[in-house]
């Protein structure tokens, strides 16, 4: 299949027009209304230093549905230990940035460049882009950012300078977006570490048929929190 160039106009192709890869189109700019635009067509950039921006929206695609979250008794038994304090969009720069710098295995160089960093800032600022952070002390541990729109959020990536921290973040966030009735969480592509906490594959088709029914609610901006002690209260 083609690969499709991005004029300025804003607009994308359909997202079944991607290639078996998942890559769907080259080009176009990271502005705000591109990228809202992009999530809600199930559409996401991914791209190196050096490159074209790069636009995919892979078959399958990786999903969690938040009442399907599935914690380890050894993770579950970490959390109820509290040794991490769990705080949403209080340091939403310094998580992207640490996501940005955090090593891959089995991967040289980031996908999070300079100018993502700066467009999902913007996000963050418009109240579609949240983080979570994990503290011990007043030290940040680990971490994890994504987009969220209606009842869906789209998870982007997590870092750990502490064993499991970015796995309670990750936790907590699922719990609480269970809390309030989020339906979707958009995990892209498929990863072990996921795939353990309950995320499963679907047909591109299923997932844009379950995106746009997400969509018909309310979006939820703004700074989000964390109820007291919500972190502590998993079971």
């Amino acid at each position: 299949m083609p690969v499709y160039i991005l004029s300025e106009a804003l607009a994308f192709p359909a997202p079944h027009l991607a290639s078996e890869e998942g890559l769907l189109a080259v080009g176009g700019d990271l502005g705000y209304e591109r990228l809202l635009l992009a999530y809600k067509m199930g559409i996401f950039p991914w791209y190196g230093e050096g490159e074209p921006i790069l636009w995919w929206s892979p078959d399958p695609r990786l999903v969690l549905y938040p009442k399907s979250l599935h914690v380890p008794k050894r993770l579950l038994r970490l959390i109820k230990q509290h040794r991490f304090r769990i705080t949403m969009d209080t340091a939403f720069e310094v998580v992207i940035t640490s996501c940005k710098q955090a090593p891959r295995e089995n991967q040289q160089g980031t996908w999070i460049v300079d100018d993502m960093v700066a467009a999902y800032c913007r996000l963050h600022e418009a109240g579609y882009a949240h983080s979570v952070e994990a503290w011990q002390g007043d030290k940040l541990v680990g971490g994890l950012y994504g987009i969220s729109l209606g009842n869906c959020f789209f998870g982007e990536s997590m870092f750990s300078r502490r064993a499991n921290a970015s796995k309670v973040a990750f936790v907590t966030l699922v719990t609480h977006l269970g809390k309030k009735s989020f339906d979707l969480v958009d995990c892209q592509v498929a990863t072990d570490h996921l795939i353990r906490f309950g995320a499963v594959k679907i047909p591109r088709h299923d997932f844009l048929a379950q995106l746009e029914h997400s969509l018909r609610t309310p979006n939820r901006t703004g700074k989000w929190f964390f109820d007291d002690n919500e972190a502590h209260q998993l079971k």
